[in-house]
């Protein structure tokens, strides 16, 4: 509709309109071109932001791998553990649950517990001895919760931070755009519009490596809690146990402990 106004008025400018239109949807239209076209602040800003979204995508594929086998394994060290024997055999069965949170927390409080036996006197357990065993669990929760987390709050972090780095690549790159008008003293839209275009990508760079990172965030952090919750319930299940037993064979060694029998 310009480009016919225009040749009402001056068929030349009309051509030169549509020659300038056409360069820019097709020289300018390519990502990369934008990306080698624009300034070395532009390039630098879009370089971090690739950056952050390859290690944002990183973080979210070993992260979803760890929470997916930990959900499995813990599963599995479910049916092991309560259909066991005895803590022994339940100890040795779930040996090979290497990425189970709560075999690490089992088989530190089975540790635990067997040296608090061995210092019990007659049968009798030493005073404190629940409240020790409560606190190596607690510490084996810790740990693992620790190493559940590790590396997500990047993805905060990017979150974060990554559409407010590529505004500021896109406000460099409107500042060199505005510059060119003042140099050259041709506003128009052919001048101003591929230094625009540009210094946009760094936006939608910006906004790339952002929403990925907290829409799997949030995700990650509703199944961390989940698997907090069920290291929480499985400790006091196994004090419960644990307790409930030893006071009624009065000291009996740690494999009579049976958690089948609960």
């Amino acid at each position: 509709m310009i480009n016919y106004i225009l040749g009402i008025f001056d068929p030349t400018a009309a051509l030169a309109a549509q020659a300038q239109t056409q360069n820019l949807v097709g020289d300018n239209a390519d990502i990369w071109q934008m990306v080698m076209g624009a300034g070395l602040v532009v390039q630098f800003v879009l370089f971090l932001l690739l950056m952050f979204s390859v290690i944002a995508w990183g973080v979210i594929l070993s992260k979803a791998k760890a929470i997916w086998d930990a959900r499995r394994q813990n599963d599995e060290f479910h049916q092991l553990f309560w259909h066991a024997n005895s803590l022994s055999v339940a100890n040795s069965q779930t040996q090979h649950l290497e990425s189970s949170p709560l075999a690490a927390i089992f088989q530190l409080g089975y540790t635990e517990l067997g040296r608090i036996m061995r210092l019990g006197e007659g049968g009798s357990l030493p005073a404190g001895s629940m409240e020790n065993l409560r606190r190596a669990l607690s510490r084996g929760k810790a740990a693992e919760m620790t190493s559940l987390e590790r590396k997500v709050t990047f993805l905060a972090t990017c979150a974060n931070t990554a559409p407010f780095i590529g505004l500021f690549g896109t406000v460099w790159g409107i500042m060199d755009a505005f510059r060119s008008i003042g140099s050259t003293g041709a506003a128009n839209l052919a001048t101003v519009a591929p230094g625009i275009a540009e210094a946009l990508v760094a936006t939608a760079f910006g906004l790339f490596a952002a929403i990925p990172a907290v829409v799997f965030y949030n995700y990650f952090n509703r199944r961390l809690d989940v698997l907090h919750a069920d290291m929480d319930s499985f400790i006091q299940d196994f004090l419960n146990l644990v307790e409930r037993d030893i006071m009624r064979r009065q000291g009996s060694a740690v494999e009579s402990v049976r958690p089948a029998g609960v």
